[in-house]
């Protein structure tokens, strides 16, 4: 079984040798020119197809062209006749939010389709040396998840059954990611309170049908008796005529979602290649909570309605995914409604920096940046993106998710330590529940114990579940969605209560919002192998290797709620000289973060108080108020490294945190109002 649920073969840095443009003379050769148009490498390219950017003029010709292969520009035409153009398409959706794209540049981005026998290469040459094609892009394949869930033991379950959860999923005593009470038939070395905390955070909220969820992955299973009454539903296209693109979106029956390898709304879960890693991740952000069958979902709602919504964007459908796919996935999530993307999958880091995938990756991130700029829930200014870290053992997030406004998720196991497989280190934001499998000993046999990775819901329609609706995973796959889903709980939370935010707000309130994970990192972990050739075999991994590079710690849903709920108040004494310790005022004091900049008062707050003498040393900030009042200052952290990512740094995200500072004379009873 492999132990990494997603990766791609990583493109090289560089994709030519003259990259400026410019030839050894320091003269703008032709050739340099056309290099310098390929903008990424042919590793794992997609036969036949390639994507183009082109000048304004020529996209409108091909928007507005009858032919599916001809435009009446020559040298497309002349390309076109050469290698067996079979069509041209729009990368991104013209028949939704056409002007607000237009602005942005995204109706210039097209897919040539030509015959696969054609040398990609030379396809690409050609196309780069047309003056009207700025940008020549390999559509590059990314492999589909391939680790099967292991189902749910019966007989465990029986053991572990109780009556005093919050809802009556039987199965919820099982997802020690949610409460962990330490038991040790689920994990030999579990320990309570390693969990995400949402038990108390339930109090609060179970979620909200207003917030969508866009699940870009593998097909959802939206008929799965746990997710179908939390399915986002298309109610033009279910109330509507098969066959007919009844809400003029140009999507043909999207009733549920989108399956982005056919540009249709046939969402498929139970094919050859398939694994249910959609329909799982899916099931840990909203499977329906307390109607009395399977599992929970963070935000699964109290039974009446009320979970937040799952929108299902395939991506990984019969044949691997491209960028082309990836890239009109996300827009249809961000055209239809959703502020939370999650994404449990990515590219392999080998050397890439932001620079270089904005670079390489461009068509992507056009749809990854159009969703964050969407304002889709009414107490929300933008969406939120959300990506797994991967599951290499590298010193780095993978890309999207190290990209520096993107959050990125790394994974601990049921004894709140680093997984024997997640990625860690620059660009890395935030921890959350991902297991482990472990070797278990019962009657002196040994086999896997799979109890400690994550249970959730899986398409009994796939072979190899037998008819099971539920199974466990591991993976960094399996971490992101617990931070989707408490995302979701936020914007809940946000909405009964008449709470505004920003995405940068959702942001620091995830990376904040967190338990230490440093303190227990010393030492050694005994994992176990899963490969091939040594399957089961014990081996250790230097925990002290991880300190300071999980990202900013453990996401604990309680705090977050907390957090939204009223802002951080400091109280200073008027004409005192104090010292604000930025470690107090961030989440619970367990942050582990690099403090960036330290702070900035705005020149309101600074007159209002009458500060003076402010200074920035140690992670602490000193200063002096001479008037009572309040004011807003904020305090500055990196979450995820020591630099902030962006241009030819990969980092971590710069997040701001506001404190309300509230000065006040002092009197014998300490005066604090």
């Amino acid at each position: 079984m492999k132990r990494t649920l997603f990766l791609l073969a990583g493109l090289v840095s560089l994709v030519s040798c003259v990259t400026d443009g410019v030839d050894s003379n320091g003269v703008h050769s032709e050739e340099a020119i056309v290099a310098r148009k390929i903008v990424n490498a042919p590793i794992e390219a997609a036969a036949g197809s390639l994507i183009l950017y082109v000048d304004e003029a020529t996209a409108d010709l091909w928007l507005s062209s009858p032919s599916a292969t001809r435009a009446g520009v020559a040298n497309f035409d002349a390309v076109a006749a050469e290698f067996g153009v079979q069509s041209v398409e729009p990368v991104f959706n013209m028949a939704v939010n056409a002007e607000e794209k237009r602005a942005r540049g995204m109706h210039r981005w097209f897919v040539f389709h030509f015959d696969d026998s054609m040398d990609v290469e030379s396809v690409a040459k050609r196309y780069a040396h047309m003056p009207e094609v700025e940008r020549v892009q390999y559509s590059t394949i990314m492999q589909r998840p391939t680790q099967f869930a292991r189902p749910v033991s019966e007989a465990l379950l029986a053991e572990t059954r109780a009556t005093d959860m919050p809802m009556n999923d039987p199965m919820l005593p099982l997802q020690w990611h949610y409460d962990n009470t330490g038991n040790e038939q689920i994990f030999s070395t579990a320990k309570a309170g390693e969990d995400i905390n949402l038990f108390e955070a339930w109090k609060y909220t179970k979620g909200n049908p207003e917030i969508i969820v866009a699940v870009v992955d593998e097909g959802v299973y939206y008929d799965h008796e746990d997710l179908h009454d939390n399915m986002w539903t298309n109610e033009a296209e279910l109330n509507g005529v098969q066959g007919v693109d009844d809400d003029g979106n140009g999507v043909v029956d999207d009733i549920y979602g989108v399956n982005a390898a056919y540009r249709t709304g046939n969402i498929t879960w139970d094919g050859s290649t398939d694994v249910g890693h959609g329909t799982h991740i899916a099931g840990t952000i909203a499977a329906v909570n307390n109607n009395g069958i399977g599992v929970s979902g963070v935000a699964g709602g109290s039974g009446s309605g009320d979970g937040v919504r799952i929108m299902s964007c395939q991506i990984f459908c019969d044949r691997r995914t491209t960028l082309a796919d990836n890239a009109w996935a996300i827009e249809y999530a961000a055209d239809n409604g959703a502020s939370v993307l999650q994404c449990s999958w990515g590219y392999d880091n080998f050397g890439m920096t932001d620079e270089s995938y904005e670079t390489h990756y461009s068509v992507e991130l056009e749809a990854i940046q159009y969703f964050m700029s969407k304002s889709n829930c009414s107490v929300m200014e933008g969406g939120v993106a959300i990506f797994a870290a991967g599951n290499d053992v590298k010193k780095s997030s993978d890309y999207p998710g190290a990209y520096n406004n993107i959050l990125s998720v790394t994974s601990y196991s049921p004894d709140g330590l680093p997984t024997s497989y997640t990625n860690y280190g620059t660009g890395c934001n935030v921890a959350a529940p991902g297991g482990d499998y472990e070797i278990i000993t019962v009657d002196g046999r040994r086999s896997w114990g799979d109890a400690g990775c994550v249970l959730s819901t899986v398409p009994s329609s796939i072979p190899e579940y037998k008819g099971k609706s539920y199974g466990y995973m591991q993976g960094t796959s399996m971490a992101c969605p617990h931070v989707s889903g408490v995302a979701a709980l936020i914007l809940s939370y946000a909405v009964e209560n008449g709470i505004s935010l920003t995405r940068g707000r959702l942001y620091e309130l995830l990376t904040s919002s967190v338990r230490n994970i440093d303190k227990a990192l010393r030492g050694s972990k005994t994992c176990y192998s899963m490969k091939s050739d040594t399957p089961g075999a014990p081996y250790t991994i230097s925990l002290d290797n991880y300190k300071g590079k999980m990202g900013t710690g453990k996401l604990d849903a309680l705090l977050a709620i907390h957090n939204l709920r009223g802002a951080t108040c400091y109280p200073v004494a008027v004409g005192e000289n104090v010292t604000i310790d930025a470690a107090s005022v961030l989440g619970n004091r367990d942050l582990n973060v690099t403090m960036a900049k330290g702070y900035n008062i705005p020149d309101e707050t600074r007159d209002a108080l009458g500060i003076v003498d402010d200074s920035w040393w140690g992670g602490k900030l000193y200063l002096t108020c001479t008037k009572s009042g309040s004011g807003v200052i904020t305090i500055s952290y990196i979450a995820g490294g020591d630099a902030v990512g962006g241009g030819p740094t990969t980092g971590g995200m710069l997040v701001e945190k506001e404190v309300v500072l509230i000065a006040r004379g002092t009197n014998n009873a300490d005066g604090w109002l």
